[in-house]
């Protein structure tokens, strides 16, 4: 396997679409797109590196984002989701990448497209972009309903990407009033997350009510097509007349949307799956019609009127089912995006004019000097000035364990501050924190296109023209060759062959799939990259799990007492350091104290109780000074720790935490932490088939 130096994206040498040599060294593309940026100024490229688009090159699935620094991070952004739901649906293109022979940089685009219903909507909207004069790529997902463009400024511009969609018969999601161009805000002009979210909920609502009174209407319909068979009384002719007029609402209000799509294909010159379902029911009712309004045309000729109502009606109710359950799904697949945005603080307060102002998150400068108290959320990226405190990252990293915090040390949005009260230099804000690129790593992940898809759009670019040829040409066979009657045998076969071959599943079943996967792993808590590093998946022969929230709880217990002095017995020594542990609220303390109340063991009165951050606490209980922390606090504090510093080994390579616990001047024990291991893990260890299985290294 290759890596495309224009995108990042995996390519198998094999069957690459496009190659160029350069330096004497091939090099190979995931489209003739990239190969021609790569042409134009290789050594950029080569220099700048891939610009991702979604598809960095992955050789494993990551479980939780790397401890990395925002400004180091390699995971490409594209501003088109706000964290607040404010952002634009279409602008604000991401600038990324190398510099082009125009001295430009490339800009890609994400637009959100409705009116797609098929696998061959997808190739021609592909097709239809990458014709456009300066568009280097082009990528539809189906089940995001969003195209991914990337272009030359200057060459073209999102107003004409956007009168292309348009012309191919689709209508690309943007706000009438505000203008296609790439300096849109971040914060507030355009289609946000959430208005998004209202129109797919109103446009599903609308689809289910379509489905339910197409659904009411087809059960008589299906019931006065076999009146014959139930013994129903009713005449053949009140029957037909019945079912025309219960059949009718369906096929041109419930069905509606079937004609739309078709009409707008057929303006184009072009079909796809409506084509296919418009022209079948349209073929069945209009026969039924026929004969039931005209029935003599029939028996003048010797044959039986028959109606195929019910048939119509079925079709189109039961494909408006399973567009409800393809919507319900997409739905669904959006949540994980939902849970992750969720993350982020609403409010932040700053210092401005020197005062404390409680503004919106999306509003914070880079620069901004900003507050935050014990209990509440990080706003934005940033480093501290002063003041310490411990937060909670694990959000970002899935380490159970606060991390202490101080002057100088950078600060993760989203991430949730302990104990401390702190100020902070706002580094990194809107779409450049970490928490935004998680987001963005996952929505490019659900709307990337892993290799097999492209054989589902190589198909579906000719099926709909050959399905419909084949359906004409069984027709004429059948009206031909067949019994009598043979007209109503060629029309029936004409119409089975439209309808059972609608590429529903052709062009839904990979994008959707990916969604789900890759939105329920973020749920999870675990992070994949791309469609394609999903597809590579099945080959998986080793899976490497961080314990913290998946082998562990995330949930700190004391998992060892250590006593050294003699006089001093396990109930008295945990006594004292949970009576000094009462003020904390560190989780350590807080599991301190948890153990000696699961045993009982009353706690003295707290006199004196200072927090020493990143080292221990210092308290007075019973008259007595009590010092917990680690061998740095018992040095500063001039106490000898002897024969337990081996101890502490021990149970540090062990991978416990050891806190020394001294009272009155003098070390008496320890009491070793750690995150609590999930009942079932060792279970789940050995369930898993034993190439999986490996020893376990040693910490």
């Amino acid at each position: 396997m290759a890596i495309d130096p224009v995108c990042g994206m995996t390519v198998d040498e094999k069957t690459a679409p496009a190659t160029a040599v350069h330096n004497g060294t091939t090099y190979y593309f995931c489209a003739p797109g990239c190969k021609r940026t790569f042409e134009k100024d290789p050594e950029a490229v080569l220099t700048g590196g891939s610009r991702g688009m979604g598809h960095a090159p992955v050789q494993m699935v990551t479980m939780t984002p790397p401890k990395a620094k925002p400004a180091e991070s390699k995971i490409p952004l594209t501003p088109t989701l706000s964290l607040q739901g404010r952002g634009t649906e279409v602008g604000v293109p991401h600038q990324g990448g190398a510099m082009t022979a125009g001295g430009a940089k490339p800009v890609t685009l994400t637009v959100a497209i409705e009116g797609m219903s098929c696998a061959s909507c997808v190739a021609k909207i592909e097709h239809g972009l990458s014709a456009v004069p300066g568009v280097s790529r082009a990528a539809v997902n189906l089940a995001t309903e969003q195209a991914t463009v990337e272009y030359q400024p200057g060459v073209t511009d999102p107003t004409a990407i956007a009168e292309t969609i348009r012309g191919l018969g689709y209508t690309p999601v943007v706000p009438a009033e505000v203008p296609l161009t790439p300096t849109l805000s971040l914060q507030g002009r355009g289609i946000g997350m959430e208005e998004r979210q209202e129109r797919k909920e109103a446009a599903y609502g609308a689809l289910k009510r379509r489905f339910w009174v197409a659904a009411a209407l087809s059960v008589p319909v299906m019931l006065l097509g076999m009146s014959e068979h139930l013994g129903l009384p009713v005449s053949q002719s009140a029957s037909f007349w019945l079912q025309l007029l219960l059949t009718t609402p369906v096929q041109f209000w419930a069905g509606w949307q079937f004609y739309k799509g078709a009409w707008a294909m057929a303006r184009h010159g072009t079909t796809d799956m409506n084509t296919l379902i418009a022209l079948g029911t349209s073929a069945a009712y209009g026969y039924s019609v026929a004969a039931t309004v005209a029935p003599g045309i029939f028996t003048a000729g010797g044959a039986t009127p028959q109606v195929y109502f019910d048939s119509s009606a079925a079709i189109i109710t039961l494909i408006l089912l399973g567009r409800v359950l393809e919507a319900r799904a997409k739905g669904r697949t959006s949540e994980a995006l939902t849970r992750l945005i969720g993350l982020q603080a609403r409010q932040a307060r700053v210092i401005r004019d020197g005062r404390e102002l409680d503004i919106p998150v999306e509003d914070v400068k880079v620069g901004d000097v900003v507050v935050v108290r014990p209990g509440e959320k990080v706003p934005v990226d940033g480093v501290i000035l002063e003041g310490t405190s411990s937060l909670d990252e694990s959000m970002l990293t899935g380490e159970s364990m606060p991390v202490d915090k101080g002057p100088g040390d950078q600060v993760i949005g989203a991430t949730l501050n302990k104990t401390g009260y702190f100020r902070f230099k706002a580094t990194q804000v809107g779409a450049d924190t970490a928490l935004a690129r998680i987001v963005r790593l996952v929505e490019e992940a659900q709307g990337s296109k892993p290799p097999i898809a492209r054989l589902a759009d190589q198909v579906a670019a000719v099926f709909v023209p050959v399905v419909i040829a084949v359906a004409v040409l069984t027709f004429g066979l059948w009206l031909a060759f067949g019994p009598e009657p043979a007209f109503t045998k060629a029309l029936l076969n004409f119409v089975a062959v439209l309808i059972i071959a609608c590429p529903c599943a052709l062009g839904l079943a990979t994008p959707t799939s990916i969604m789900v996967g890759i939105g329920r792993g973020a749920e999870l808590g675990i992070l994949i990259r791309s469609g394609a590093a999903l597809e590579q998946a099945r080959a998986l022969t080793t899976v490497v799990l961080d314990k913290t929230g998946t082998l562990t709880k995330g949930e700190v217990a004391v998992k060892e007492i250590v006593v050294s002095q003699a006089g001093w017995s396990r109930e008295q020594f945990l006594q004292f350091a949970a009576s000094a542990e009462q003020g904390s609220e560190h989780p350590i303390g807080e599991a301190i104290v948890k153990r000696a109340r699961e045993l009982r063991i009353a706690l003295e009165p707290l006199n004196e109780f200072t927090a020493v951050p990143g080292h221990g606490i210092r308290a007075t209980v019973q008259g007595q000074p009590v010092r917990v922390g680690n061998l740095r606090l018992m040095e500063v504090d001039g106490l000898k720790v002897g024969s337990l510093e081996a101890e502490a080994a021990r149970l540090a390579e062990a991978g416990l935490t050891p806190m020394f616990v001294a009272v009155g001047g003098t070390v008496v024990g320890i009491i070793a932490v750690a995150d609590t291991v999930r009942e079932h893990a060792r279970a789940l260890s050995a369930s898993w088939p034993r190439s999986y299985r490996r020893r376990r290294p040693s910490r």
